[in-house]
């Protein structure tokens, strides 16, 4: 599936209403927005919503948005990571152009304004251990506890600094803090860590560093160096913003960006934290990033849900200042509103029940013309086999119905999409009870799915020709988690068993089949469903991407 072209935001938020002042007030002559990723994982439907903000903005005030890489842990980075990230922006629609950076390119500066940050006496070596630190930084309501090595010099800071950079210690040997204040209100003001010692190899700059910077310290210089004039955050970054206006005043650098925090997204049935993320992959809980189940940008993408959707949901909920938690009812609205627009309507047949026509002659086949789309005349028609022997949906059918079932049934007569009037007259059963085979007849005067006397029936049923369809696996996709707030300290608690249901016995239509298309369909009244990579030319496979109506709420209500 290719990128589709980004469309502007509509309305206005309070950043807008910032970006607007500030052009408006020359303090800016050109914004410059960044969307600055961890590689250390897949880009989830949160990011979406930030990628989307970033974009925009650029895209609605003619400015520029950069793709910065914050690659400053190598113990969690991947290439695979990076490449995916990169493939995922584009997949949105929005595009960096030559505006592709990455913290590493800074390390040099970074180190240097280090020794800057040292030499005016801001900055020390501390070699209390990681816990010892964590142990004197106070509570909330208690101020912290001066580290014994604060008073070091400038002279042996230098030297120690500079032994960290070349090598000479262990990992977790000693680390390099800001001076501040171990009494502030703020904990990330109580003397935070900047450089780290570790000794991994970095997917960019290999075995050159010794000490890493932390994300605290290279963001807002990253910022400051690309020139960014407002960065945007979600709100558990509104904490670190007076560190990080901290270290820009005190640095010699550029420029001087504002950071502005909004709301991150949360949404029902669903966990975005990296975390848990991870866990699902490396516990097998799925089968990787890119499994449908995931709220991946490269989950949603392979179960079909198109990148206008995800765009028009993020631009449903909004920019806000207070966290909220959406309904994700909202973003399957979006996914269905796009695909009936755009989805090719196709017959399949999930859970096959065969049907004989007996009064159908033997060996005849003919041809049934149905629309590709109900509402869009220029996609055309196509043709569909049909013969004595079908399959309909084993749902279609039952042997003792309660009173408002009005599909087939002993005796009754339904219509067959496009086709004819069919009435049940036999039910074949095998050894074990189970209904096997239904004998019917066929109205010849009903063809095109109306009666020359006007008799009514109340149901219309999709079919396929039994000897022309083909074998495929549809794989159904259900919420991962059965609680509307699954607990992320204990989420495999949560899992849903069902979220995942495998069909290896489904039919579906030649034209579906020989397609190999990327394209969503709709298997009528199913669902919406996108061939997987997975398919094979002797075995085509289908994921549902979203259902027609929402089951799974009334399923599992009551449990959360």
């Amino acid at each position: 599936m290719t990128a589709e072209p980004a469309a502007a935001e509509a309305g206005r938020d309070f950043i807008r209403d910032i970006v607007q002042a500030d052009l408006d007030s020359h303090k800016y002559t050109r914004i410059v927005t960044r969307f600055p990723p961890e590689p250390n994982g897949y880009l989830h439907i949160g990011h979406a919503k930030s990628i989307a903000l970033n974009f925009g903005i650029a895209e609605e005030f003619a400015g520029r948005c950069h793709l910065r890489f914050d690659d400053t842990n190598p113990t969690k980075e991947e290439q695979e990571y990076i490449d995916s990230i990169q493939a995922d922006v584009k997949w949105l629609g929005y595009d960096w152009g030559t505006d592709l950076f990455y913290a590493s390119d800074y390390f040099e500066r970074l180190y240097g304004w280090a020794e800057d940050l040292i030499r005016a006496g801001h900055a020390y070596v501390d070699d209390q251990s990681q816990h010892d630190i964590r142990a004197s930084r106070g509570t909330l309501t208690e101020p912290g506890k001066n580290s014994p090595f604060r008073e070091r010099s400038v002279d042996e800071n230098l030297d120690l600094f500079r032994r960290m950079k070349a090598g000479e210690f262990p990992n977790g040997a000693r680390v390099l803090r800001a001076k501040i204040d171990m009494s502030s209100g703020n904990i990330n003001l109580r003397d935070p860590v900047l450089y780290r010692i570790l000794h991994a190899t970095h997917p960019r700059t290999g075995d050159k560093w010794s000490i890493y910077p932390s994300y605290d310290y290279a963001h807002g210089q990253s910022d400051a160096i690309e020139g960014i004039t407002h960065s945007i955050c979600t709100l558990e970054f509104e904490d670190h913003r007076p560190l990080y206006d901290w270290l820009l005043d005190k640095l010699p650098v550029p420029s001087h960006p504002h950071q502005y925090e909004f709301a991150r997204l949360n949404l029902t049935y669903t966990l975005l934290s990296k975390r848990v993320l991870t866990e699902l992959v490396r516990g097998g809980h799925v089968a990787g990033w890119d499994d449908p189940r995931m709220p991946t940008i490269a989950g949603l993408k392979r179960r079909g849900v198109p990148p206008a959707a995800i765009r028009e949901f993020v631009k449903r909920i909004g920019v806000a200042k207070a966290n909220s938690v959406v309904d994700v009812g909202m973003l399957e609205f979006s996914i269905r509103e796009v695909l009936n627009k755009s989805a090719l309507r196709r017959m399949a047949v999930l859970r096959p029940l065969k049907v004989v026509i007996e009064n159908y002659p033997e060996g005849q086949v003919e041809e049934i013309e149905a629309v590709n789309h109900p509402d869009d005349p220029a996609a055309g028609t196509r043709k569909i086999k049909f013969g004595r022997e079908l399959y309909i949906e084993r749902d279609d059918f039952m042997e003792n119905p309660p009173k408002k079932f009005f599909r087939l049934s002993p005796g009754t007569e339904v219509r067959l999409r496009y086709a004819y009037f069919i009435t049940c007259r036999e039910v074949v059963k095998n050894a074990t009870g189970e209904v096997v085979e239904l004998r019917c007849t066929y109205d010849p005067a009903t063809k095109g799915g109306n009666a020359p006397d006007g008799r009514k029936v109340k149901a219309t049923m999709h079919w396929l020709s039994a000897p022309h369809s083909v074998p495929a696996e549809i794989r159904l996709y259900n919420q991962l988690f059965v609680k509307p707030t699954p607990d992320a300290a204990n989420f495999s608690a949560d899992l849903n068993p069902q979220s995942l249901e495998i069909l290896s016995d489904a039919r579906v239509e030649p034209a579906i089949a020989e397609a190999n298309s990327p394209d969503v369909m709709q298997f009528e009244r199913q669902g919406y469903f996108v061939r997987d990579p997975d398919s094979t030319p002797d075995k085509p496979v289908f994921n549902r991407t979203i259902g027609l109506r929402d089951t799974f709420a009334k399923e599992v209500g009551g449990k959360g």
